[in-house]
């Protein structure tokens, strides 16, 4: 529940620090005397909604490997490392990709990510827990997994997706902010003291919903990258990985900005649901074992 907390407070936080810019600046171009009309604002909150989603996609691989401390494989110095670009290249290859960076960072539990800014330019990670405790056609599972995410564009999809419910925060919670002042403040242009509040408050409802959608496609996209890394590796081995991961106890430990893009992610049942990012192994399970019957 902490984790859903802080995964929450940390995107509306993103939010309030967008939106009070933007508070700052409308009435600036009121002053200025421009006229800030609705399609103003539309491109206003397209400027900072967007914007804001496509930077974090551009800084994706620098920030996973910044907050992950992962090293990334340029001369492999052991036979592991070996095998992993080799099995890595091959599956990108199986998949029609450009050949992902590979990384390993040291974390104690099993996980493995990807990110990046398009298909032709990742980044795949894994733990050093994950080679500890997975046998290779696991690893090999894993691997297919994350390639999968890179192949079906996940990354991009989702920036997409965060900067259009963004967007729309932004832009919904000025207009009716801008509404509901003059109804009830009496403001004349809409931008009375009542207008602030009801814009913060609106943008915090509405960000609470945007990241249930978010979510929502987030735990969609894990069903399709284990389809994936079943077609690559081996259904079996696809469920081999997700069960052995099933034994591992705790928290996923990685790092927000990369969380999603794990094999493993917040789960849970309930309200809860609403905001985690990978729906619970079992599921996972049943779902890839029901598509081979």
């Amino acid at each position: 529940m902490r984790r859903i907390v802080l995964f929450l407070a940390t995107n509306l936080a993103v939010l309030v620090v967008l939106g009070t810019v933007m508070n700052l600046l409308e009435p600036w171009l009121v002053r200025q005397g421009i006229d800030v009309n609705n399609a103003a604002i539309l491109i206003i909150a397209v400027v900072f909604g967007m914007g804001g989603a496509i930077v974090s996609l551009l800084m994706s691989k620098k920030i996973a490997l910044m907050s992950t401390r992962a090293h990334v494989i340029e001369k492999p110095r052991n036979g592991t490392e070996q095998w992993l670009v080799d099995t890595v290249a091959r599956q990108a290859k199986e998949a029609g990709i450009g050949m992902p960076d590979v990384a390993i960072y040291d974390a104690p539990e099993p996980n493995a990510f990807a990110t990046g800014a398009s298909r032709n330019n990742a980044l795949v990670a894994v733990s050093s827990g994950l080679l500890q405790h997975m046998r290779p056609n696991e690893v090999e599972a894993v691997l297919a997994h994350e390639v999968s995410h890179v192949a079906n564009g996940d990354m991009v999809t989702m920036t997409l997706l965060q900067g259009v419910l963004n967007t729309l925060v932004l832009l919904l919670s000025r207009v009716l902010g801008q509404i509901i002042d003059r109804a009830v403040f009496r403001s004349e242009r809409g931008y009375g003291p009542g207008y602030f509040l009801v814009v913060i408050v609106l943008q915090i409802v509405l960000g609470i919903l945007a990241s249930m959608i978010t979510m929502a496609f987030s735990r969609w996209r894990e069903f399709r990258a284990d389809a994936g890394g079943a077609k690559l590796a081996g259904r079996q081995n696809m469920i081999a990985a997700l069960k052995r991961l099933g034994q591992v106890h705790g928290p996923a430990q990685l790092p927000e900005s990369v969380e999603a893009f794990g094999i493993r992610g917040r789960v849970g049942g309930g309200i809860r649901r609403l905001l985690m990012s990978h729906p619970p192994l079992e599921e996972r399970i049943r779902a890839l074992s029901e598509g081979a019957r």
